[in-house]
């Protein structure tokens, strides 16, 4: 299921910024787009996390996963990034996560921000993808070497 693919932009104001980007969708993420999405000539600090695709789980070998969203995925998304984008400190936010079939070392969840200075981007950047991983519904099926799978993340 597609809700929204890259590399759409939301420009919409949101509080205390004057950019935000969240997306969910089937394209293959860049972590370069969604830095130059948050660039600001009054932004000290851009940090950005990818999260990538790995060959391993609690010690098992993985051969690729599959992710599904609800339909109210990007609206979550969206939320979670105006939240972000709410704090004073932080001048833009964007974020992006991946549906669909992925492979060992494709990338997941892009999620990139702007402040004045290095901590206050290191911290939103963070509590972003700690807000994501928790509360976006999108569902996670791991496929191991060993013929079996995990449905992770799913009610």
């Amino acid at each position: 299921m597609s809700v929204r693919s890259e590399p759409a932009v939301d420009t919409g104001a949101v509080p205390s910024t004057g950019r935000l980007h969240a997306a969910v969708g089937t394209a293959p993420l860049d972590v370069a787009f969604h830095e130059s999405v948050v660039a600001d000539a009054a932004a000290g600090a851009v940090v950005s996390f990818q999260g990538v695709v790995r060959d391993h789980d609690h010690g098992r070998s993985v051969l690729r996963l599959e992710y599904e969203g609800h339909p109210s995925a990007a609206d979550v998304l969206r939320e979670v990034a105006a939240e972000i984008a709410a704090d004073p400190d932080v001048r833009a936010v964007a974020v992006s996560h991946r549906l669909g079939p992925l492979e060992i070392g494709d990338v997941a969840l892009v999620a990139a921000v702007s402040t004045a200075h290095r901590a206050a981007a290191f911290s939103a950047c963070a509590r972003l993808v700690d807000e994501v991983k928790a509360r976006l519904p999108v569902w996670k099926r791991q496929l191991f070497a060993d013929g079996t799978e995990e449905w992770v993340n799913c009610p």
